[in-house]
């Protein structure tokens, strides 16, 4: 049984409140207000509110941290203290579109000792509303599904493995770069599988329900708190260039820890022709 911290409580309360709202609106998607935020980039009123939700609920319990926001952008806080990286709603074109696959994603990410800039991320949070599944870890506390210990998958073969990815979209991504990558990948493994929401995707590699992920142009709401997951569950990961980051976005590559070197190849080599 997972010893839970006083601060996974804290994140998973503010995320199951914020997930009862989203549950709700899920419901009543054809009522929702949207507006447009760019390309095929939108925000609805649920994601606002889910967004105040967490602010409230996390500020309340720790009112001298900063925040990252996908919506509210940086709030500063105490320079000494942590602060909070928080997606309200990872998976927003799926929430929109009726879909049930997307999450709230919170991690704690702790400012450098040298005072430049922030550091490691040392506990995350990535809760699915609509499954009930709360993924957490701390930094050398393992990775967790409610109250079970994750473990990356086992497979060591490239045929029998599942890879996640995000495809470029109207507006995002480069169309070129990823189907060269889909194109030395597709052939050495079982599937590649789009569902929509990094956060999500690294809590299933975590989980050992993917043995691996790729993607470009993330922003670090989408990828911090999975980035801890996966590393904390035994695995690895690193952007394109094999850099170790606290938090991965810009370039990410999560693995299993048998074959996160082959696939980090296997990538680079396709961008090299």
């Amino acid at each position: 049984m997972a010893a839970i911290s006083g601060l996974i409580r804290v994140m998973e309360r503010a995320a199951r409140k914020a997930g009862q709202r989203l549950r709700r609106d899920f419901g009543e998607i054809e009522h929702l207000q949207v507006s447009r935020k760019g390309p095929a980039d939108f925000v609805s009123k649920a994601d606002q509110a889910a967004e105040r939700t967490l602010w409230d609920e996390l500020r309340a319990a720790r009112p001298d941290w900063g925040f990252l926001m996908e919506e509210g952008g940086e709030i500063e806080g105490d320079a000494d203290k942590p602060r909070f990286i928080i997606d309200p709603l990872d998976g927003t074109s799926n929430f929109l579109h009726g879909l049930p696959h997307f999450a709230i994603s919170i991690a704690v990410q702790e400012p450098r000792l040298d005072g430049k800039g922030w550091g490691e991320v040392t506990a995350a949070l990535v809760y699915q509303p609509i499954t009930d599944e709360s993924f957490w870890a701390e930094k050398a506390g393992g990775a967790w599904l409610q109250d079970r210990r994750l473990r990356v998958s086992a497979r060591r073969h490239l045929d029998e493995s599942l890879i996640a990815t995000g495809i470029p979209f109207a507006g995002a991504g480069d169309p070129g770069q990823w189907m060269k990558i889909y194109g030395a990948l597709a052939p050495q493994v079982a599937g590649i599988r789009r569902f929509g929401a990094a956060s999500l995707d690294l809590a299933w590699v975590a989980a050992g329900r993917y043995e691996g992920f790729w993607e470009a142009g993330l922003k670090p709401w989408d990828t911090a708190a999975g980035c801890l997951l996966v590393r904390e569950a035994g695995g690895f990961v690193t952007d394109w260039r094999g850099r170790a980051n606290p938090v991965c976005d810009e370039t990410v590559l999560a693995g299993n820890d048998a074959l996160h070197s082959r696939l980090h190849k296997l990538l680079v080599a396709s961008l090299k022709d």
